[in-house]
């Protein structure tokens, strides 16, 4: 199976990737075999993938990696790179590829220390494979400092480096580094699209893939998750009858802090189950003595580690948090179509008694106003304000339209 069939609904970003690495390929076997280089190529150094969550950003970065390490036979009679089923492309896509590094962050942001580790990388020739790859998922995560410290290893790379960059949008990376890769927008996936994968790749029922792809409008990671675990169906549905239970202030609190409670339930069933194997995996490393006694001096890598973990824990809460305002502004969303007399597809048609409720009882402009109030929730949450102020602002606004 060609590693371009992960790429779901992304016809066009296929063509231009499969382009790419087949020019890669050409360059590679001209400058091993001494012979002239191709005097045009699609190929180049530095490579932006971006596009909506779940249009599958990262998944096109690692497939265009497989690629650029593909050895399959077939290339010499013309085929695509990209087979699959090759050791290049495998142990590109699983991340045990010695010359493809991927990078992603657990936490809120990428530092200097971890970007400067990168470039040292990227400076060296490729081990076994035909390209060096360093494949950073989170690029709109680098700090200021640390995008500085990329945009040199961009603007100067190695012969044979290539930097897949992933972000949201252009604007969230600097307009320094974005000038020097070659952009690549992918759209949200074709609700079909999102079903039809799930089917085939995941063996989930016909009806339950619809369903979860069209809830989560397009996004592939959320549909496999709301069709494969029935808790995040349980905590989807307590999201969804917010709206009815904010009549009064004591509803709105109450709505809020329960949304804040699930969140933070979230994040510590993560921990339960990494942060415990994190600590003894590292206690054994250290030397840590029967009983659980660290030695002399490794307080500090200890309290780093502990640090670490609070911040993941944040990170994972405000994601769990953010979930939920996202399933809030579409369940709105479906009012606004019904006020509107819309044909567009209901995503939350197991709530469609409750959105015609609302439809009926509002007018689209306190609609409007309500989304908006949602995305100004999301914009405080990401500017760190204290999660439960900016929730309990929200609802309050919600039941005001």
């Amino acid at each position: 199976m060609p590693v371009w069939d992960d790429l779901v609904g992304q016809e066009k970003v296929s063509e231009q990737l499969a382009a790419a690495a087949r020019d890669a390929d050409a360059l590679v076997t001209a400058v091993a075999a001494k012979t002239p280089l191709p005097e045009a190529s699609k190929m180049t150094h530095a490579w932006l993938f971006t596009g909506p969550p779940g249009s599958g950003r990262s998944t096109a970065a690692r497939a265009f990696a497989a690629a650029l390490q593909c050895l399959s036979p077939d290339r010499a009679l013309g085929g695509i790179p990209g087979c699959g089923f090759c050791d290049g492309c495998h142990t590109s896509l699983v991340g045990t590829h010695a010359d493809v590094q991927i990078v992603r962050t657990d936490l809120l942001s990428i530092g200097v220390k971890e970007t400067r580790d990168l470039v040292r990388r990227a400076q060296l020739s490729p081990a076994g494979g035909r390209w060096q790859v360093i494949v950073l998922e989170d690029a709109d995560r680098l700090t200021e400092g640390a995008g500085n410290v990329l945009l040199k290893a961009v603007e100067e790379p190695a012969p044979r480096t290539v930097w897949l960059l992933c972000a949201p949008s252009i604007e969230d990376v600097l307009p320094t580094i974005r000038s020097r890769c070659r952009l690549l927008t992918l759209r949200t996936p074709p609700v079909e699209a999102v079903a039809d994968i799930l089917i085939r790749r995941d063996g989930i029922e016909p009806d339950v893939a619809a369903v979860a792809a069209r809830a989560t409008q397009g996004h592939i990671g959320r549909a496999r998750r709301l069709a494969t675990d029935p808790s995040a169906r349980q905590r989807r549905a307590a999201v969804l009858k917010l709206p009815l239970r904010i009549d009064d202030v004591g509803g709105c609190l109450k709505a809020a802090q329960e949304l804040i409670d699930t969140a933070s339930e979230d994040a510590k069933q993560l921990a339960e189950e990494v942060d415990v194997k994190e600590t003894e995996e590292l206690k054994a490393a250290m030397g840590a003595v029967q009983g659980g006694r660290m030695p002399r001096g490794t307080a500090g890598v200890m309290k780093d580690l502990e640090d670490r973990q609070k911040r993941r824990r944040t990170r994972t809460q405000r994601d769990s948090l953010d979930l939920a305002l996202i399933d809030l502004t579409g369940f709105y969303r479906d009012v606004l179509a019904l006020q509107f007399g819309s044909r567009l597809a209901i995503a939350n048609a197991e709530a469609e008694d409750a959105l015609e409720r609302l439809a009926r009882g509002s007018s689209p402009e306190s609609t409007l106003r309500r989304i908006d109030a949602i995305a100004a929730c999301r914009e405080a949450l990401d500017r760190n304000v204290a999660p439960l102020l900016a929730v309990e602002a929200m609802t309050m606004a919600l039941r005001a339209g």
